[in-house]
């Protein structure tokens, strides 16, 4: 089976990229800036949570509580594992998605990798508008988030072939720096 490694070779051959994968803390943005990146691409918008919220019929919340992390993951990965096939598709993928690197081969196959970052006072801010954060149920502050973030920043930064931070920006405007990095990628590829 293929790794990450292979996968990425396999594209610097020259295998053109169908899908923009967006990956990054909770928080950043990709679930409304995806919607915008799609619209923008003519391209389908998918989320991967609320993929595996279909598929379960409970919220995230609630299936955390009920069955836990592990559950979850493994939800997660039927998704991905039903998304790797597609293409034209803008992916917002839940912030622990890259945890598994299987995950990653699986969507790095026909897609580029998005990190959107943000401060994490930016972060704060917009978490604690709702309740939809399971890995925050015991506190929405500074150190549960700094913890969360540390655990998986290697992640990011080891899968992220570009990068947004949409800290300052509006959503359409991080929505039109990933498209200006899509269609840089694609010309690239025709040269």
């Amino acid at each position: 089976m293929e790794g990450v490694d292979e996968v990425l070779e396999k594209r610097k051959a020259g295998v053109i990229m169908q899908n923009i994968v967006l990956i990054g803390f909770m928080g950043t943005g990709k679930t409304a800036i995806g919607r915008i990146v799609a619209r923008m691409l003519n391209y389908h918008f998918v989320d991967t949570d609320q993929m595996v919220e279909e598929a379960t019929n409970l919220t995230i919340n609630q299936l955390f509580r009920k069955h836990g992390e592990i559950r979850f993951r493994s939800e997660e990965a039927l998704v991905v594992k039903k998304l790797a096939g597609r293409e034209r598709l803008v992916i917002a993928t839940g912030g622990g998605l890259v945890l598994n690197p299987e995950n990653v081969k699986l969507l790095k196959q026909k897609g580029i990798f998005v990190l959107l970052t943000a401060d994490p006072k930016v972060v704060l801010e917009r978490v604690s508008r709702k309740n939809t954060r399971p890995l925050l149920a015991k506190g929405k502050n500074m150190e549960t988030i700094m913890s969360l973030f540390k655990d998986r920043s290697r992640f990011y930064a080891e899968y992220a072939e570009f990068t947004v931070d949409t800290s300052h920006i509006s959503l359409e405007e991080s929505a039109e720096k990933i498209v200006q990095i899509v269609k840089e990628q694609k010309e690239q590829a025709n040269n």
